[in-house]
């Protein structure tokens, strides 16, 4: 994906780039480092910016343990909106899904759940909704869950993983009355239900071609709950209903219905009841909340791209340098072994700047160590 800007730009003030690391419907996320040393995540907000800094202006002051950080919100010197915001550096619940196909352990979905309830349930206390609840904005890093992108209104997307393309929400965990354009605290719940019902099945309850299909399932079709753990069934089911006023009323409610379940993890023992449990396992025992950096494949395709590009503009370099140095015909025979010779000490130097500048991208900051290898390289 193409961002605005590249590593090293500055286009808010106190603030420097190191580089993209999302975009979706309202803007691009970059990760940067502030003039004093804070890593931050910054948000360009670009589309329907009004929409959504009202909801992050009223967020500015909250703060919860399971809560991604929101700091400031401003403007650059071309009038762009930023927001400031607490970098997480793990991975989110649609990426450990997409390891899982056919869904977590029941305990282990269960710590998501109660980590997930005590966020939101958070935010309803404060007056929030968070109208887009989903996989993709919900976090893990060390073992602690984090939910992002509250306070927002949201563009409706016909994909689990995608950024938003229409008007509020993501319609694979849209409430029903959401079409009436009504937006109160159950349509987190019934989202939160969605979500609860993927964690253990790998799926989403209602699937199909486009946003009107899926739409009109949420509006008139029940959930298979059958494929559900048995003990689960009545609590999704609940959370699910078409009525509003039939689901749980608050997130304190449907979290005290997951705590009291009996779930066998080998051992015969319950799962755990302690109120307002944050941490999710421990990553030795369980890799699938082990905090990740970028994809391994997303590095590779970064790096082969560049390196193309940088042997590309090594032949062009090349053949004028030898075409100039001896005013003969560009492909004379004669220069052919000069050109080769040229073209390869020009390919194998960028090269041997790229590849372990490409191997440093991942480290977060940036250090003496790093700037001091890197102008040896280039000078070689």
């Amino acid at each position: 994906m193409r961002f605005t800007f590249s590593s090293g730009s500055r286009p808010l003030e106190g603030y420097t780039i190191k580089r993209g690391i999302g975009q979706g419907g309202f803007g691009e996320v970059y990760y940067a480092v502030s003039d004093g040393g804070k890593e931050v995540a910054l948000k360009l907000v670009r589309d329907h910016h009004g929409i959504e800094l009202r909801g992050m202006a009223q967020c500015l002051n909250l703060k919860h343990p399971n809560l991604v950080s929101l700091y400031d919100i401003k403007r650059d010197a071309d009038g762009e909106s930023w927001v400031v915001m607490e970098l997480v550096s793990g991975e989110n619940l649609g990426r450990v899904l997409q390891r899982h196909p056919s869904g977590l352990p029941p305990d282990l979905a269960s710590q998501w759940f109660l980590a997930l309830a005590d966020a939101v349930g958070y935010l309803h206390t404060n007056g929030i909704v968070h109208r887009d609840l989903k996989p993709g904005n919900i976090f893990i890093e060390n073992g602690m869950v984090k939910v992002g992108d509250y306070g927002l209104s949201k563009f409706i997307s016909t994909s689990r993983r995608s950024g938003q393309t229409q008007s509020v929400g993501t319609v694979h965990y849209m409430a029903p009355e959401i079409s009436k354009g009504t937006y109160g605290k159950e349509v987190d719940i019934y989202a939160a239900g969605i979500i609860l019902y993927e964690m253990l099945t790998g799926k989403v309850p209602f699937d199909g071609e486009s946003a009107g299909e899926i739409l009109l399932k949420h509006l008139t079709d029940s959930p298979d709950l059958s494929k559900l753990p048995p003990q689960y069934r009545p609590i999704v089911g609940k959370a699910l209903a078409k009525r509003p006023g039939d689901r749980y009323q608050s997130f304190a409610e449907m979290a005290q219905a997951v705590r009291a379940l009996e779930q066998p993890d080998g051992s015969g023992q319950p799962a755990s009841k302690t109120k307002n449990k944050q941490v999710v396992s421990d990553p030795k025992t369980t890799p699938v909340v082990e905090p990740v950096s970028l994809d391994w494949r997303t590095q590779a395709a970064e790096l082969a791209g560049s390196m193309v590009l940088s042997a590309v503009a090594a032949s062009l370099c090349a053949m004028v340098w030898a075409a100039i140095d001896h005013g003969n015909g560009l492909f004379a025979s004669s220069l052919l072994p000069e050109f080769g010779s040229t073209l390869l000490l020009l390919v194998l130097g960028t090269w041997v700047v790229l590849v372990p500048g490409k191997i440093w991208d991942h480290r977060r900051g940036d250090d003496w160590l790093r700037r001091g290898t890197m102008v040896v390289l280039g000078l070689g």
